[in-house]
């Protein structure tokens, strides 16, 4: 399986352009995945730079309802014109960042008929699996870090029932891992785990952050990791994790 990354927040190759979000072109033995869709166009845009015709994607994923990680559905929509969009059925949510910055996902979407709106895991094949983490055992608190669901006028904290996560054998992606990385390594127990951690909002040195370090260090996955994760979070991680930490970045390949 060969992984690459279309946008992230850093870049490894200064012809591609990085962003704030996050989109992945996954390649298996017998399937091309979309994996998320950046914040624009953008990782469109760098997949025709390193030479990938989007028309290939046999089946695309919307691993949470935030506009940094949906902005190029509706472009992919008339690049593509077979591969289905898989999200969770409460993607379309009024999410916010506290009470004022809406940072849903556009729901003219709704339109489509490509949309796969889901509420419980889906098998796709032997290897391949679309998992819904709300489904499973919380075992440490999901924490929303001041992230919202507007529901009948009230906002209350998100519990991110909408996100979902895609394991191919015994790796796992995500998106941002809203959920918390503690839950998602417990429930799945992956030997590799690819997607952002949403530490951005911990203080390197606090108590938090050094117990979920700490937590993660008892698990035997090896991780790679960027985006929502935090670079000083991220550097922080290196040091307790080791080799069972890499970078994510814009333009790099993984072969798994």
């Amino acid at each position: 399986m060969k992984i690459t990354v279309l946008t992230e927040n850093s870049t490894a190759n200064e012809n591609l352009i990085a962003e704030h979000g996050l989109s992945l072109f996954i390649q298996t033995n017998d399937k091309n995945i979309l994996f998320d869709f950046g914040q624009t166009e953008t990782a469109l845009d760098n997949a025709n730079k390193l030479g990938i015709n989007l028309n290939c994607i046999d089946i695309a994923i919307l691993s949470h309802g935030h506009y940094d990680h949906s902005g190029a559905i509706k472009k992919f929509l008339t690049l593509n014109d077979k591969a289905p969009v898989v999200m969770h059925k409460n993607c379309f949510n009024d999410h916010f960042n506290g009470t004022e910055k809406y940072i849903g996902i556009d729901k003219s979407l709704l339109d489509s008929d490509r949309l796969v709106l889901i509420d419980n895991d889906l098998k796709i094949d032997n290897d391949l699996s679309i998992l819904v983490s709300s489904k499973r055992e919380v075992y440490y608190p999901i924490d929303s870090n001041g992230l919202n669901v507007c529901r009948n006028g009230e906002f209350i904290p998100d519990d991110f029932t909408h996100e979902i996560y895609l394991m191919i054998g015994d790796i796992l992606i995500s998106g941002c891992s809203h959920r918390g990385i503690l839950n998602i390594l417990k429930q799945f127990e992956p030997r590799v785990f690819i997607g952002g951690l949403h530490l951005v909002k911990y203080e390197v040195g606090g108590e938090k952050l050094s117990y979920i370090a700490s937590e993660i260090d008892k698990h035997p996955t090896v991780i790679y990791s960027g985006h929502c994760t935090g670079e000083e979070q991220y550097s922080y991680l290196k040091t307790i994790l080791k080799n069972k930490l890499y970078p994510l970045s814009t333009g790099l390949e993984y072969k798994l």
